[in-house]
């Protein structure tokens, strides 16, 4: 089922991953010299459903499937089929048969032969059983770093005995045999694959990665002004929406623009990459992008920039063009929910966000909830209540309080007044300065005082011993239209020192008002004062011993083929798993949980933890993927199959591993958030 995994995957590792050394046992031999015969399809056009020899590059092609997301430029995969049962080997119509099920059922069933059995009992058995009576796999043509490889499902359970005889019949069956390596899709073939036979050639995701100069992230077409930077200056650089930019490294966050090409690799979920995805912008990496000579050649021009699955253009366009591009994709003004001031004092999680009642969906209760929470507590009320998702107890000021901040202060008339400067309105350098004096002059306002009251008296009760951190909650947040990824920042506050905590609370509600996110909401054409903001409050995690992001669905795969959980965890707390520093990397991992056993397939390592190891045990892993499968299926009923929608579902889940401060306990899981994740870019969006 899912023998092209990685050839989508690898487009989208980490930047450390690095060639193996040339000791290492899995070192490829020198690439052979392969000979192409005549070929055999008269018309390629009318390939049949399959074929026992591939003789020529075209014949290949033509049975060939093209990968549905981003990936290694030019990868092509043929599924292979061998039949145990007489010996003979099959290349299937990939096109044609997207799974191997499909062709064994109408080819290779009945008419003398055994039948094949349903689905369910076709996948326990051909992928799992040691008496199989099909060998699986697929052919992956690496364009890019020029590999032939032969793959399994990386849950694929096959001997090292059944691999060696799949290897053998493609290699003697294929023109490019005396190139073909098989390639490890996880780390259980891998385990596998180290019982091979010196006569099988064999190559690691690294050793590709390491080959591979393109990373299509989020996909699409722009026309905007090619711009040169580096990730350092872009503090003191103002970028305008209009512009395609080029860097040295991917930043920890940039302002809206309209194509971003880094010169190292991203991970699929960093920050940069999410931005991209929400405002539908192309995202790619490219080594060398800096002084790559084609696009030093249009530096300060106009550019139509396409970031494809198989692989990227530039030209230069014309004005009319560049105008045309902005007019067709200027976003449609974005109205946010209305605020919701009539809910005042401080509610406990479970009963900011109600079940639906009759006549209501859980999207109707969430969407009420926001109006007076924000998004991020309205999703997390709804975890209290499923079974299997461990999370701190926590509390909500409501928006209430943030209006009454800014009213009390005379903060909106002094907003009011900016926005009314022509000033403000047209120089960035002006408007960021002035920015940087409101949020000032909110750390020095006053808080109310009945909201200190009710907060002294409920961290004193129930939330003793430990910092309070204050998570930012608005109406603004995991909206359709405007997700607004990281537009907030969050703060903690000592109790012990009042100041302290009233000090978080108001650098919390200052982060309405940054520059990168006054800049977002401008450019959605959002009225700033309609931005409400909510607190999220619950007892800090000091010093985690892991922390990470998991999407609920293989973000790979939109087929729905090969489903799995994606999940990028990093050691500690110290280094954010979205957005490390240069050098950093972080575990990444698809989790293949509806399996039978359940494998995980790692895409890159944490370089924090020793050579070898893994940020979570196999044990949290499997917590963790309980607790994704609960959230999965609980928000399906507000965005997934269970609401009507048949497109693309996945929850995007915030999660720390921590002790607690109590020594000698293991570390639990604990999750901090899930909302609905807004998947990658498509062509021509």
């Amino acid at each position: 089922m899912a023998t092209t995994l990685l050839r989508r995957v690898l487009g989208s590792l980490t930047a450390l991953a690095m060639a193996c050394s040339s000791d290492d046992p899995m070192a490829p031999a020198p690439e052979p010299t392969i000979t192409e015969r005549a070929c055999a399809l008269a018309d390629p056009t009318m390939a049949p459903d399959f074929v026992r020899e591939v003789p020529c590059t075209r014949d290949f092609d033509a049975l060939a499937s093209a990968p549905l997301d981003a990936a290694i430029p030019g990868a092509r995969s043929v599924k292979v089929v061998y039949d145990r049962s007489d010996g003979q080997l099959y290349f299937q119509h990939s096109t044609r048969f997207q799974i191997h099920y499909s062709f064994a059922t109408r080819h290779l069933s009945g008419g003398g032969r055994p039948l094949v059995p349903p689905l369910a009992q076709f996948n326990a058995s051909e992928y799992f059983s040691p008496d199989r009576r099909f060998i699986l796999g697929a052919v992956t043509h690496y364009e890019g770093p020029g590999v032939w490889a032969l793959e399994l499902s990386p849950y694929d359970t096959a001997s090292a005995a059944m691999i060696t005889t799949l290897y053998q019949s493609v290699q003697q069956a294929s023109f490019f045999g005396p190139a073909l390596s098989f390639h490890p899709t996880s780390d259980a073939v891998a385990t596998e694959a180290a019982r091979l036979p010196s006569t099988v050639r064999r190559i690691t995701t690294d050793q590709l990665y390491a080959r591979t100069d393109y990373q299509p992230l989020t996909l699409g077409t722009a026309v905007g002004r090619l711009r040169f930077s580096t990730a350092a200056a872009l503090a003191t650089t103002y970028l305008s929406h209009e512009d395609i930019v080029v860097l040295d490294q991917a930043p920890n966050d940039i302002s809206v623009v309209r194509g971003l090409i880094t010169q190292t690799f991203q991970t699929p979920l960093s920050h940069v990459n999410v931005l991209s995805q929400n405002r539908r912008t192309p995202n790619m990496g490219l080594r060398g992008a800096v002084s790559n000579a084609r696009l030093r050649a249009l530096d300060g021009r106009l550019v139509e920039l396409t970031v494809g699955p198989l692989q990227w253009t530039v030209r230069e366009a014309t004005q009319a063009e560049a105008d045309a591009f902005t007019a067709a994709h200027r976003p449609a003004p974005v109205t946010l929910p209305a605020m919701d001031l009539t809910v005042t004092g401080l509610v406990d999680i479970e009963n900011v966000t109600p079940e639906p009642t009759a006549g209501q969906t859980l999207r109707d209760v969430l969407r009420t909830a926001v109006r007076a929470f924000g998004g991020k507590a309205a999703h997390y009320s709804i975890l209290t209540r499923t079974p299997g998702v461990p999370i701190r107890d926590a509390f909500v000021i409501p928006i209430y309080y943030y209006d009454l901040f800014m009213r009390t202060n005379g903060l909106y008339d002094r907003m009011d007044a900016l926005l009314a400067e022509d000033r403000f309105r047209n120089d960035p350098a002006y408007r960021e300065a002035r920015l940087g004096e409101f949020r000032a002059a909110m750390l020095q306002g006053t808080v109310d005082q009945g909201l200190q009251d009710l907060l002294r008296a409920k961290i004193a009760a129930e939330y003793p011993n430990g910092k309070i951190r204050f998570r930012t909650s608005t109406n603004s947040e995991d909206l359709d239209g405007f997700p607004c990824a990281g537009c907030y920042e969050s703060h903690s506050g000592d109790p012990r020192t009042w100041t302290d905590v009233l000090d978080a609370i108001r650098e919390t509600w200052a982060s309405a008002w940054l520059f990168r996110t006054f800049e977002e909401r401008t450019y959605y054409g959002i009225a700033h004062r309609t931005v409400g903001m909510a607190l999220l409050c619950h007892h800090n995690f000091p010093d985690e011993e892991a922390n990470g992001v998991a999407i609920t669905a293989n973000i790979f795969d939109d087929s729905g083929l090969d489903p799995a959980f994606y999940v990028n965890v990093q050691s500690g707390g110290d280094v954010e798993v979205v957005a490390p520093p240069p050098g950093v990397t972080s575990d990444q991992f698809l989790y293949f949980f509806s399996q039978p056993n359940q494998p995980v397939a790692y895409l890159a390592r944490s370089s924090l933890v020793p050579r070898g190891q893994t940020v979570l045990s196999p044990a949290q892993v499997r917590e963790l993927g309980l607790a994704l499968d609960a959230i999965h299926q609980r928000f399906s009923a507000a965005y997934g199959p269970a609401s009507g929608n048949r497109g693309w579902y996945a929850m995007d889940v915030e999660f720390k591993f921590d002790d607690d401060g109590v020594a000698g306990r293991a570390p639990r899981l604990y999750i901090k958030q899930a909302r609905p994740y807004p998947g990658r870019g498509r062509q021509g969006s």
